[in-house]
């Protein structure tokens, strides 16, 4: 039985647990999110791939693995698995390296393509960007668009500036947004529960005239909100087309880093490697997670064929409660 505090307030919270503290304005929504990213300093626990009961978590825990090649040259794509045929090598392993899905629990996202066509993608109009979705994602190989990276511990997404693009944007992708478990598009309300975004991953190439590319973002309907940039060697945090914070402005190629977004009670807490960054206000609905390469350069920007964005994703975790 729980005795009451001395001074005959309510009991104290059992040991090893915190009470949350009551959102009350502003400030009481900033220590809300802060006392909820201090309570998912790490994801919660995974079992083989399967969450462990209580925890609606997706995708498989970190590995230790570092990060991809970072080497240039567009390669050439083979459908692998996605085709029937065997899953690509790993570069420098001399093995099969396992599918995305082997590596990512990727049934609660689509996959967007920087290809007009592609086995298993959806049809598509043979102008813009074509999209994957669970479970034809469950084997799915695209090399070198998005496949196992060297190591075979992370999942490469590459999109080449040349690209076919998405309607609405002159940049391409090989991107995952998020979706809901029976199929449909993920469309959540800040103001409204809590949902967690967290990605381990390294950024390992950019294209060398405009070298850009985003590694994760929150966005709703009318486009993107929050989006995690490197623009040269600056990481940072643009919020409604302005920087925000930086997260690190000596960031070298190839270094493996952990993002976390936490979204409640109208508020979004931004952490970088388990230190939150910034806790700034957002009270919209239609939202939704997206991970992987945004390559932000283009022919037109003076980029030459085959040069490419790319990031590799360790471990990518989305959480709704």
């Amino acid at each position: 039985m729980t005795s009451a505090s001395p001074d005959g307030g309510p009991p104290p919270p059992p040991a090893g647990r915190r009470r949350l503290p009551r959102a009350r304005g502003p400030l009481g929504a900033a220590l809300l999110l802060a006392t909820l990213t201090g309570c998912l300093a790490e994801p919660p626990p995974m079992t083989g791939g399967v969450p462990v009961m209580g925890h609606p978590v997706v995708s498989h825990p970190p590995h230790d693995g570092q990060g991809g090649s970072g080497q240039g040259g567009s390669g050439s794509a083979t459908a692998g698995a996605a085709a029937g045929g065997p899953p690509s090598p790993v570069a420098g392993v001399g093995e099969t390296a396992p599918p995305p899905a082997r590596l990512l629990d990727l049934s609660p996202w689509k996959l967007t393509l920087p290809l007009t066509s592609a086995p298993g993608a959806e049809p598509g109009n043979g102008v813009t960007a074509v999209q994957v979705r669970w479970p034809a994602l469950r084997d799915f190989v695209l090399d070198p668009y998005f496949a196992a990276a060297a190591g075979g511990e992370g999942v490469r997404f590459r999109a080449p500036v040349e690209g076919a693009t998405t309607p609405g944007s002159s940049y391409p992708r090989s991107e995952l947004r998020e979706m809901t478990r029976s199929g449909e598009h993920a469309a959540w309300s800040s103001t409204s529960g809590v949902h967690v975004l967290f990605l381990r991953q390294a950024i390992t190439n950019v294209p060398s005239a405009q070298p850009k590319v985003v590694a994760g973002q929150i966005h709703d309907g009318d486009g993107y909100v929050l989006m995690i940039r490197l623009e040269g060697d600056r990481l940072f945090v643009q919020y409604d087309g302005q920087d925000l914070v930086d997260l690190d402005t000596d960031y070298r190629l190839g270094e493996v880093f952990t993002v976390r977004l936490v979204v409640a009670d109208g508020m979004v807490a931004i952490e970088y490697n388990h230190r939150t960054r910034a806790t700034i206000p957002l009270r919209r609905s239609g939202l939704y997670f997206k991970a992987g390469c945004y390559t932000q350069s283009n022919l037109a920007q003076g980029d030459p064929p085959g040069a490419y964005g790319e990031v590799v994703l360790y471990d990518a975790r989305v959480w709704h409660g």
